[in-house]
């Protein structure tokens, strides 16, 4: 299943490469998503929690990410299982980073392997649909996260012997738990409305 998806993020390109190596920070603005650490071999361990109706999974599994520097791309492999439900999820990504005036255009093409009892969500179309939203949710954690930084930068607290050095955990921007029964309806209402589409 192929997934098309493009967002502008309102910070100058350099800024959001920097952003996109941090891949904790990354995590954490992505409703679902937990970072469980990096391996030695480089690879990442993680975790993606969703419901779609009433069916629900957790994924786990690893991730190989690969940044080409010149051309500001990122390729992204990955795989996971639900152990309780026993489906299997496998996605390989290209996201590349372009500048739109002082902002930045990010570009993603993703292809979604399912299996097991999610697959039937797949083939509704349904997955795509609430991307679509997750898309949505993470720019928007994105762009706090992003203005919480600049805003530190532009007053460092530092300067001060009185006050303490400003630090940045992943998600310090105040990013909001993925809200799975409001994310799912929108989903539906968006599928539903491309059927009817297609039908006039």
């Amino acid at each position: 299943m192929e997934i098309k998806q493009n967002f502008v993020v309102s910070q100058p390109l350099p800024t959001v490469w920097t952003f996109f190596h941090d891949v904790p920070s990354v995590a954490a603005c992505l409703p679902g998503a937990e970072y469980l650490g990096t391996k030695d071999d480089g690879s990442i361990n993680g975790k993606v929690s969703a419901k779609v109706g009433p069916f629900q999974a957790s994924f786990e599994g690893e991730a190989k990410v690969n940044y080409d520097e010149d051309a500001k791309k990122v390729e992204f492999e990955g795989k996971g299982v639900d152990r309780k439900g026993a489906s299997r999820g496998k996605m390989s990504m290209l996201c590349k980073l372009l500048p739109e005036g002082s902002a930045t255009r990010v570009d993603i093409l993703a292809d979604v392997q399912l299996s097991g009892g999610i697959a039937q969500f797949g083939r509704t179309g349904l997955i795509t649909e609430i991307a679509n939203q997750l898309v949505g949710e993470f720019v928007r954690n994105a762009e706090t996260e992003l203005g919480a930084r600049s805003a530190a930068a532009d007053n460092p607290q530092a300067d001060s012997p009185t006050k303490p050095v400003a630090q940045f955990s992943p998600g310090s921007g105040a990013v909001k738990p993925l809200n799975t029964t409001s994310l799912f309806f929108a989903a539906l209402k968006g599928w539903l409305n491309s059927l009817f589409k297609k039908a006039a």
